[in-house]
């Protein structure tokens, strides 16, 4: 027996290859799948069973990919009416080698959820691990907001029936294997766990302190951001991604053919770190930390225009086009070659954000003439405090609130550290905001500066 999570960083999505003697499962992956094929080269595998515990909706599933190369057999919730695979139903078992899965239907999250038991036959008849999906996470429950407001406590319901019904009665125990770690966007507050188990759920999740009523009280009540691109995710992942079968090479671009792009309509993102970006980039791109693509490329980045992508060396690119990948970007066309120093070498025009430190913020905080632009999540603004006459905008909110700021004010962006601040501060200077400053540091430094956070 062999078992082996795969997380895909960015998007916290956990998924699993499971292997007995020459056959191997694999649940719920990611879209770029030489992990799992490779995975079952090494170990003399073959993949005969994938299953999709739901039809997810910040990632891109990979079933297709899989199937298409192997031949595996696609399963998935009844629920739901998928144009690919074969609908499962609680209580039926499938055999790989001496592993029994079984399917458990755990609606909740999503209707059609289903929940994925194993047993080591040839050891016991008792289950050893639980995957989960998103029904039941490390700290956290799934979200439950997906069919709308007036849906969300029967749907709550739904789930706190899976969990106390169908997962907490296999036993202390068990194993629990989520499809998400902490930072994703599918719970507010998935523990940073590498394993966790029933009994530790039991006895630490503060959900599973409720009562059935509070349960469905504190989960249909729950708000959540919605990216814009999840309708995109839930789309392909209903009707089937197109198969890429292997990463799209970047074009090298030059300079000239980079501006021709521009003027043509291709959107242009700098993954560069903030000091970088503050100290000179491309007129009219805008800056996504690399780190941070999996988070805000789904709401700043459209399916249709070609992406061009600007670094300073142009490293580990390949990693970079996986993130696009796995959100459903078959737009991703080029980069800058040989880096974002071609760009001024070539004497093209450069613009540039000012980089703030507290001590400069402090001194401009009595300017009638500044407007300071909070990007953080609302609970960060709630919970953390905020800088004195902020306005809340959230990030991914942002190009749709842009002009709440007055266009002849000196604008200041922060938020936690720095990184979403200079993405903020990218979108204002697209927009034509002429003085545009990011708070390096962000809320993290401002306080750390000895400044007060204000609650009100």
């Amino acid at each position: 027996m062999f078992v082996k999570k795969i997380v895909s960083e960015g998007l916290a999505h956990n998924s699993y290859f499971i292997g007995s003697g020459i056959a191997a499962a694999v649940i719920d992956p990611r879209r770029d799948v030489e992990a799992y094929l490779k995975e079952a080269r090494d170990r003399n595998m073959q993949i005969t069973h994938i299953f999709e515990t739901h039809k997810n909706e910040d990632y891109v599933i990979g079933s297709l990919e899989i199937a298409a190369r192997t031949g595996a057999k696609i399963l998935h919730g009844a629920q739901l009416d998928f144009a690919y695979g074969t609908p499962v139903h609680d209580g039926e078992t499938f055999h790989i080698e001496t592993l029994e899965l079984g399917v458990l239907e755990t609606p909740g999250h999503t209707l059609e959820s289903i929940s994925v038991t194993l047993k080591e036959t040839a050891i016991s008849d008792d289950v050893l691990m639980v995957f989960t999906g998103d029904a039941l996470f490390a700290g956290d429950a799934g979200r439950t907001d997906f069919y709308g407001k007036d849906r969300q406590k029967e749907v709550s319901t739904y789930l706190y029936e899976s969990i106390t019904e169908k997962l907490l009665p296999l036993g202390d125990g068990v194993i629990v294997c989520p499809a998400h770690g902490a930072g994703s966007v599918c719970a507010a507050g998935i523990a940073d766990l590498e394993y966790t188990t029933i009994g530790y759920e039991k006895a630490n999740n503060f959900l599973l302190q409720m009562t059935r009523e509070e349960f469905i009280a504190y989960k249909g009540s729950e708000e959540h951001y919605y990216p814009p691109y999840f309708r995109k995710m839930e789309e392909m992942n209903k009707d089937g991604a197109p198969l890429l079968h292997t990463p799209p090479d970047l074009v090298r671009m030059s300079p000239a053919e980079v501006e021709t792009s521009m003027k043509q309509g291709a959107q242009v993102v700098d993954i560069r770190a903030p000091p970088g970006f503050a100290g000179g980039h491309i007129p009219g791109c805008i800056n996504i930390p690399r780190t941070l693509i999996s988070a805000y490329a789904g709401y700043l980045v459209n399916y249709d225009d070609p992406i061009i992508i600007i670094d300073d060396f142009n490293q580990d690119l390949e990693t970079v086009v996986k993130y696009f990948m796995r959100m459903g970007y078959d737009n991703i066309h080029g980069c800058l070659a040989p880096g974002f120093s071609a760009w001024f070498v070539a004497g093209k025009p450069l613009e540039y954000v000012d980089a703030w430190d507290p001590g400069i913020l402090s001194e401009h905080l009595n300017d009638p003439s500044l407007s300071i632009v909070d990007v953080r999540t609302i609970d960060h603004w709630n919970e953390v405090g905020h800088i004195d006459d902020a306005r809340h905008i959230f990030l991914g909110h942002l190009p749709d609130r842009i002009d709440e700021v007055p266009r002849d004010a000196k604008v200041l962006v922060y938020c936690d550290a720095g990184f979403k601040g200079s993405i903020g501060a990218s979108l204002f200077k697209r927009a034509g905001y002429e003085e545009v400053a990011n708070l390096l540091g962000g809320m993290r430094g401002w306080m750390a500066a000895g400044h007060p956070a204000n609650k009100k």
